[in-house]
């Protein structure tokens, strides 16, 4: 039943133990000190008392008469009625009562130590004696000369002292009470807080809730991070970590053992994590993200993100209020962004690029030849069969030394078959795309998805800038090998670029284009992350149209001799 209690529960119960326990224990310590306290004050107040009346003049000279009782006993009972004692007993040195409360007990033996008193010293005990236990002090009265005459013993019994005692409990008890109360009320406001905290869940709960999420965390294909409200980083995953380039972390949330040690140690700042500036500026500013693509040095990042919300506590809703924020019931820990990997859907979509700029060659070649067959139907049909045939003959050939151009230029066939698709397509648009091409365009150390990608946003936007020019519209493309260099040269005839906007080109999201469905901006961004991964250059300059030149680095394959027989 125990294990079902929560921890606010459990902690409310064993605190009220520990209150009741420690307030049972300070109780009766302090009766206790109380109590000999009491004892030890009673003890010097007889001794006092005895002190006194063993110095006065007459109880020396009253020792040394013949009846000493009839002397002492009216001057012993007015002291100790005067002195609030119970008893005084002025007795000979042989034990003998000269004084008592009770007459009856005249001229019998005093029962108690005598022994100290004779040998000259005061001393105080406690024993039972005829009146009852009593705390006593026996003093020695003593002649001129120095010796014992007499002794004085006066005391009090113990039960005027427990009285005495008795009357400080009233006190003591509202003490323990009130610590009593004191620590239970703080004990269920502990508790209270706890509870709201932690859910109402137990620790056997709450440890397993921690097993799945942390299981959750490290094994989902997602990156998470978590982030609280000064930009300080909680906790973030595996997947996080290889995405972003960041150390692993272990399972208690801080860097794993290789990279900055375990146990207890600060969150690491945003500030001071190697990140992408657009990510920094993403998580710094906590706002909510749906979607977002961020680029860094190697790859395309989705990012969602979005507040970390609990339960708001009264404090912090009256805080709010005093500061005239409105009062929600809920408060913000933070924020949770988690990050998908689109690299490789990108490098996916720019191969599926390359097919539907083929496919749209071959539509716009469809669309041209039956135009050219209808011409030469046409012709047939009117008995014209020399300009038909002659008509014919020179279409086939200016196709064919198009095609024999591209082909013979560009020595990769995926290169090439993207710029006779692109050159297709410029054609439809009213532009003329030209090609030049010098040394061996056959390069390795190179990823034809890559070439594909750059060759293909250069193009694509230089043939959109010329199509909204004024004729003539043209694109001129330039490949260019040089040694251990591939250049990449794409000029156009289009309105050129702001020269204040060259730094803003390349940015993720901005374009001179009207934005379609999924936004634009992400094409020259792309571009430069390639080239950036290359370990290439890049430069844009605007003499009449804009000039794109990429600069990569290639490796020249062998030159191969064979063997004369």
């Amino acid at each position: 039943m125990i294990h079902r209690w929560s921890i606010a529960r459990r902690l409310f119960v064993a605190q009220l133990l520990f209150i009741v326990a420690l307030t049972a224990i300070v109780g009766t310590a302090t009766f206790v000190d109380a109590r000999d306290h009491a004892y030890d004050e009673a003890g010097r107040r007889m001794e006092g008392i005895a002190t006194a009346v063993a110095d006065a003049p007459f109880v020396v000279q009253a020792a040394s008469a013949a009846d000493p009782s009839a002397l002492l006993q009216p001057y012993a009972l007015k002291v100790t009625n005067d002195a609030d004692a119970d008893f005084i007993t002025i007795m000979a040195p042989d034990r003998t009562r000269w004084t008592h409360p009770r007459d009856e007990e005249l001229g019998k033996p005093y029962i108690g130590s005598i022994d100290e008193a004779l040998s000259g010293r005061v001393f105080t005990e406690v024993v039972a004696g005829t009146l009852g236990p009593s705390v006593r002090t026996i003093a020695p009265v003593k002649d001129a000369d120095g010796k014992v005459r007499a002794l004085v013993a006066a005391g009090v019994t113990v039960r005027t002292v427990d009285v005495a005692v008795s009357s400080r409990l009233p006190a003591l008890l509202a003490i323990a009470l009130a610590l009593l109360v004191v620590g239970s009320v703080a004990s269920w406001l502990l508790g209270r807080y706890l509870r709201r905290v932690t859910r109402g869940w137990g620790p056997e709960e709450l440890g397993q809730l921690f097993a799945y999420y942390e299981s959750v965390l490290h094994s989902v294909r997602e990156g998470v991070i978590l982030i609280d409200p000064k930009g300080k980083v909680v906790m973030y995953n595996d997947q996080a970590a290889e995405l972003l380039g960041l150390p692993k972390q272990s399972s208690d949330g801080h860097p794993a053992a290789g990279t900055a040690g375990r146990g207890r140690q600060a969150a690491p700042s945003l500030s001071d994590m190697p990140l992408a500036a657009s990510l920094k500026e993403l998580f710094e500013s906590g706002r909510t993200a749906h979607d977002e693509i961020h680029l860094t040095g190697s790859r395309v990042l989705v990012v969602n993100q979005g507040p970390a919300v609990g339960p708001a506590s009264a404090a912090g809703r009256q805080r709010r209020a005093a500061a005239g924020a409105p009062v929600h019931g809920a408060h913000v820990y933070g924020t949770v962004a988690t990050i998908r990997d689109r690299t490789e859907i990108e490098s996916l979509g720019s191969e599926l690029e390359t097919m539907r700029t083929l496919s749209d060659a071959l539509r716009a070649q469809t669309h041209e030849h039956a135009n050219r067959l209808h011409t030469i139907v046409s012709l047939m049909e009117l008995g014209r069969a020399p300009e038909a045939l002659d008509f014919a003959t020179k279409d086939l050939e200016l196709s064919q030394r198009l095609t024999d151009d591209l082909v013979g230029s560009i020595e990769e066939p995926v290169l090439g078959a993207l710029i006779m698709g692109k050159a297709a397509e410029a054609h439809e648009r009213g532009v003329e795309l030209t090609l030049n091409t010098s040394g061996s365009t056959a390069v390795t150390g190179l990823a034809v998805q890559d070439l594909v990608a750059i060759l293909g946003n250069l193009l694509d936007n230089a043939i959109d800038a010329a199509a909204e020019a004024p004729p003539p519209r043209l694109v001129e493309l330039s490949v260019v090998t040089t040694g251990a260099a591939l250049e990449i040269t794409v000029e156009d005839s289009g309105p050129g670029i702001d020269p204040a906007a060259v730094d803003d080109v390349f940015r993720h999201g901005f374009s001179t284009k009207t934005p379609g469905p999924f936004g634009r901006g992400l094409g020259l961004a792309l571009v430069r992350q390639a080239v950036h991964r290359l370990g290439g250059t890049m430069t844009i300059t605007s003499p009449a149209g804009a000039l794109f030149r990429v600069t990569l680095p290639v490796t020249t394959p062998p030159v191969t001799t064979e063997e004369q027989p």
